[in-house]
């Protein structure tokens, strides 16, 4: 207990903590007078301390470097400096560093790392190449690639390197030129450059390759060895990968339905739909089971369809709830990310899956397509596609329509007019087409009003509404629902159409044209939207361009028999007679009822001394308009011209009389003309028929007296004459008589001109220098006193 000491109660534990010398105190060092002054003049230099060296040996022993006090110093620094030195703590004094080493290129190892660099390079550039689409030029990087690889592997070998081989570089070389190859669709040597690395066993999991090689067989059509190389490749790939199995199997049954083998399908489908089901194998399922018409089958695949979980989130996240700024601004930059448009386009996918498999199973589940509808509908009403019934509603309307029972269509659509907005809007917008079709315009314009209020935005509604007031020939206010309807959707082609057609109407050509060619440049193809940009290009009196576009329409469709009679009557308004007529000939062989082409056909072989073929053309006209006597007229001058008088005064004689009787039924005044040319035709009938008789007299008179050898001549004449009159008693025949009625009404043209899909048929101008044959002129010029006889 002598050693032990006891606190004093009195003793502090912690006294002198706080305490401390008041040099250490830095916040008055400002109120410092010795400090301060220390800092601004030279107060506080201390005179060096000089040291006698040859007192002090110990210090040459080291080289003239001062002794360090301590052994803890402070690293680059020290506060002892040596002889003739200067304070230089960043060692500028030095001056500036040497230059690195240049590399030495000529080296083995470095010539190995530039080779592989550009190995490395030329696979990327090849990648970049077929990214965008340029697949030959991606194909000679991968050849210039493998080149350059190989010449690796020699240099390697060469310099003794040869266990240092870059397998990975091989494999990617390898593998990128097959990829390329197949690309290019060179097949026979994509399998074979996948075989060089499936073969080689120094690639780990090379074996998956093989599905590549499937797909390459099946784009062969090769099937049987396609499902032989994927079963390969399923086999090489362990369970843990469990999605790749389920690809390659769905791949399997892909191949089972392309070969017809629709059990052997249906098993791997069947498979995957109770491993990991998806949409895409539930509709194969339900097209399998539709093969093979297994109708319970049937529903149980269209159930499993719509019970299949998409794994998207719901809309309702999107839409802001509340004031917080911050969360709507995260909201309003997810709502169209790549994550939210990936997610609308699998639920788009989807819906097309099942409105599909619906329209395709509901014919054949139930005795009548309309109860298969409607058992679907039913599903489709208890499952998470619960908007999708409507529009399965409304294919059943549609479907109605497709078997011509409008009746059952109409009140289908009508269901619908206390329904939601959207649904409403479709069906009356459908409503109101219908009745446009059936000209029913007061019932088109009120389904088409009623589609409106639903929807103002619906472009199908205002275009609808357009066309109503179209046909009452309002054409400023269609223009507006047609530009109204763009506003909502610009990439609305019947909108844009309509209102091409308008600005035509409204002779506003040029607005005209250029909506035709915003429409050619969505619409590429379009023979209608040529055929609408020549007839614009001719209105505005540019015929250079107007065929242009008409040989872009035939170039679309080239048997387009009103397209090749406007480019007839073009290059003949052009006075190109001999490209008119390859045209109209063109026209008239795909189309051989159009009367104004074959009256130009027939009026150029008239004008080219080519009488005996413009025959057949009038002949054709009087069979289309046998009411119209300009034809026979046509016909019987065809026949004078080619010196076959008899017949010429035989029709001539039959058309003036059918002539002048419908002149005096009509009480036309030019009866009286007609009548006295009629006479000269009968006076010339008559004067022919005696001719005939006197010779036929005398025939017989030298027959008595001839000999009688020369009676085989006489019965070759007699036959000939006789022929002739056969000939000519088939032409009365073929024509019409005097007693026969004719038709009062005026005759209907043909016209194969286009239809716009607007509804009413937009009536197009013929113009061009056709050559037409009036009664008078015809009359005047082939029945005056020329023809008496002599």
């Amino acid at each position: 207990m002598e050693n032990v000491h006891l606190a004093v109660e009195e003793d502090d534990l912690y006294s002198g903590y706080n305490e401390y010398d008041p040099t250490f105190d830095s916040e008055e060092l400002e109120n410092d007078v010795g400090f301060q002054q220390a800092v601004r003049t030279s107060h506080g230099r201390r005179p060096p301390v000089s040291i006698d060296f040859s007192v002090c040996p110990l210090f040459t022993a080291l080289d003239g470097a001062a002794r360090p006090m301590t052994a803890v110093r402070a690293a680059g620094y020290t506060s002892s400096l040596t002889r003739g030195s200067t304070f230089d703590p960043l060692g500028q004094s030095k001056g500036p560093a040497p230059p690195l080493e240049a590399k030495n290129e000529d080296t083995p190892e470095e010539k190995i790392k530039i080779l592989e660099k550009k190995v490395n390079d030329l696979i990327e550039e090849s990648c970049m190449a077929q990214s965008i689409g340029a697949l030959q030029l991606a194909l000679e990087k991968a050849k210039e690639a493998g080149r350059k690889e190989r010449a690796l592997v020699r240099q390697r070998e060469q310099s003794g390197n040869a266990d240092h081989i870059n397998l990975d570089l091989t494999y990617s070389v390898l593998l990128n030129l097959a990829n390329q190859y197949a690309n290019n669709e060179m097949y026979p040597e994509a399998l074979n450059s996948y075989q060089v690395i499936v073969k080689n066993k120094m690639f780990s999991n090379a074996g998956r390759l093989k599905v590549n090689m499937a797909n390459i067989y099946f784009k062969q059509k090769n099937y049987p060895k396609a499902i032989k190389f994927y079963r390969m490749a399923l086999d090489q790939i362990s369970n843990t990968h469990k999605e790749m199995r389920i690809k390659i199997m769905q791949n399997i049954g892909v191949v089972f339905v392309r070969m017809g083998q629709y059990s052997d399908a249906i098993t791997s489908f069947e498979h995957i739909m109770s491993e990991s089901p998806n949409i895409r194998t539930g509709f194969n399922l339900i097209l399998c089971y539709y093969a093979i018409g297994d109708r319970e089958r049937m529903k149980k695949a269209f159930q499993k369809l719509i019970s299949v979980p998409l794994g998207i989130d719901d809309e309702d996240k999107y839409i802001p709830t509340n004031d917080d700024t911050n969360s709507n601004m995260v909201i309003e930059a997810i709502k169209n990310d790549k994550l939210h448009q990936m997610e609308r386009d699998l639920k788009v996918l989807a819906e097309k899956y099942i409105m599909t498999a619906a329209k395709l199973i509901a014919p054949a589940i139930e005795t009548s397509f309309a109860t298969g509808f409607d058992w679907c509908v039913d599903m489709v009403k208890s499952s998470q596609y619960v908007e999708l019934a409507n529009d399965l509603e409304i294919n059943k309307a549609i479907t109605y329509l497709r078997q011509k029972d409008f009746n059952q269509a109409v009140e289908t659509l009508k269901t619908f007019e206390k329904k939601d907005s959207r649904v409403k809007s479709a069906a009356a917008t459908n409503l109101s087409f219908l009745y446009f079709l059936e000209k029913d315009y007061d019932q088109a314009d009120r389904y088409a009003d009623l589609a409106m209020n639903a929807d103002r935005y619906n472009p199908a509604a205002l275009i609808n509404k357009g066309n109503t007031v179209f046909v009452k020939q309002d054409y400023e206010k269609a223009a507006e629902f047609y530009k109204e309807a763009l506003r909502n959707d610009s990439s609305c082609t019947e909108a844009l159409y309509n209102l091409g057609l308008t600005y035509k109407r409204l002779n506003r050509l040029e607005e005209a044209l250029d909506c035709f060619l915003k429409l050619h440049a969505i619409l590429r193809n379009s023979a209608q939207v040529m055929y609408q940009l020549a007839h614009l290009y001719e209105l505005l009196e540019d015929p250079q361009q107007a065929i242009e576009w008409l040989m872009q329409v035939i170039s679309v469709t080239p048997t387009d028999p009103q397209a090749l009679a406007k480019l007839g009557e073009l290059h003949d308004g052009e006075g190109d007679k001999s490209q008119a007529f390859q045209y109209y000939y063109e026209s008239f062989r795909y189309f051989p009822s159009n009367i104004d082409v074959i009256e130009w056909l027939g009026a150029y072989y008239i004008e080219t001394q080519f009488c005996e073929k413009a025959i057949q053309y009038f002949e054709r006209a009087t069979l289309i308009q046998p009411t119209q006597v300009k034809w026979q007229l046509m016909v019987a001058s065809c026949y004078r011209r080619s010196g076959k008088n008899d017949i010429f005064i035989y029709l001539t004689f039959h058309g003036l009389r059918f002539l002048v009787r419908l002149c005096t039924d009509m009480g036309l005044k030019e009866v009286q003309d007609y009548a006295t040319k009629l006479k000269k035709v009968e006076k010339m009938k008559e004067i022919r028929e005696q001719r005939v008789k006197s010779g036929r007299e005398g025939s017989a008179r030298g027959r008595r007296e001839g000999r009688e050898g020369s009676a085989g001549s006489v019965d070759s004449g007699h036959s000939s004459s006789s022929t002739k009159g056969e000939r000519l008693s088939a032409k009365m025949r073929s024509l019409p008589g005097s007693n026969e009625p004719y038709e009062t009404s005026s005759p209907k043209e043909l016209d194969a001109s286009y239809v716009d899909p607007l509804g009413p048929q937009m009536e197009r101008p013929k113009t061009g220098a056709k050559r037409r044959v009036e009664d008078d002129d015809f009359a005047d010029e082939e029945l005056g006193d020329d023809l008496l006889p002599e």
